[in-house]
């Protein structure tokens, strides 16, 4: 495996990704923002998620193409980042064009998922007025600002079981393919085999991005302890939400198969993953004009696309223990 100059989603060309955070409310706002209209599909695996624009993006819509991605922490709260970040677009003539008279706005399409991160003691007393457009808008002017990792943007008040969760990104370059990930890890399950300080995800790992830890070699399964599970009495208190892309040129249909392939990776990078309790879901961009060859190379992608929404998720762990 090899992995992009940058080893993050920016790797995919053509993104722009900005960051803010809140560290009073500890919480945060990412959003994506493609050089133009992308064509973009979703999987939701999670029991309870929290999503804005799903729908229109299901094969077969007017919608096919999208000109920002909001992740935010929030719950519910955070999906006000998607309409800050849609009327920032608007005013730029960013959008789906219904009509070219000047005098009609344009409609951004702003697809959004939020994670719950509204129990972590910061101070959530907003009022009418929750933090997530004015996050979403200092995302907004930090869009050429370095990628930051770990306690960042939509992982910044996120957890991981009974850890420290975070923002991670990753990639991996398939043949002339590069393929990317964000993702903002706060999932109920465990990063981690039980017992040790090994993650479930150690086999996808590239120099030593997460600790270059390995399993011990008496090491035998048991359940789990370190789960929010063990903590948790009622639903909606967890989620891990990202982003794949790829520089290659795939149909709806086909970014479809890589966003359900690349929630692969979640479950290879936490246990239990997907419950009821989760609302995990991954947008999928395509970003280039590489040729898709087939059932085969498709397959392919969406492999890799698994692996490196793993080595992503647990580099969000990773980075924000430190």
């Amino acid at each position: 495996m090899q992995a992009g100059q940058t080893n993050t989603l920016l790797d995919v060309a053509g993104l722009r990704v900005g960051q803010a955070h809140d560290v009073a409310v500890k919480t945060g706002v990412s959003i994506i923002v493609p050089a133009r209209p992308a064509l973009c599909s979703v999987d939701v695996r999670g029991g309870g998620p929290g999503t804005r624009e799903i729908s229109a993006l299901q094969d077969g819509g007017l919608i096919d193409r999208v000109h920002g991605i909001s992740l935010s922490g929030g719950s519910v709260y955070g999906l006000g980042a998607a309409d800050r970040l849609t009327a920032l677009l608007g005013a730029r003539r960013q959008g789906y064009v219904a009509s070219q008279t000047m005098d009609v706005p344009v409609s951004p399409i702003v697809p959004s998922a939020i994670l719950f991160d509204n129990a972590n003691g910061g101070d959530k007393n907003w009022g009418d007025h929750p933090p997530y457009g004015d996050l979403a808008e200092a995302a907004f002017a930090a869009l050429d600002a370095p990628l930051s990792l770990g306690r960042a943007g939509a992982g910044f008040g996120a957890t991981a079981g009974l850890y420290a969760g975070g923002m991670g990104s990753a990639s991996e370059i398939v043949g002339d393919v590069t393929i990317g990930a964000l993702i903002a890890a706060n999932p109920i399950g465990s990063p981690y085999m039980p017992g040790t300080d090994c993650p479930w995800a150690w086999a996808y790992e590239m120099d030593g991005e997460f600790g270059a830890r390995r399993p011990p070699k008496d090491f035998i399964f048991s359940p789990a302890n370190d789960t929010k599970l063990e903590t948790v009495k009622h639903g909606g208190q967890s989620t891990v939400i990202g982003v794949v892309a790829v520089n290659a040129a795939l149909s709806q249909k086909q970014l479809k198969r890589l966003a359900i392939m690349a929630q692969d990776g979640i479950s290879m990078a936490v246990q239990p993953s997907h419950t009821p309790l989760d609302g995990d879901t991954i947008f999928a961009l395509s970003m280039g004009d590489v040729p898709c060859e087939g059932p085969v190379h498709m397959s392919r992608l969406g492999a890799a696309a698994a692996r490196v929404v793993a080595r992503a998720l647990m580099r969000g762990v990773y980075e924000a223990s430190l």
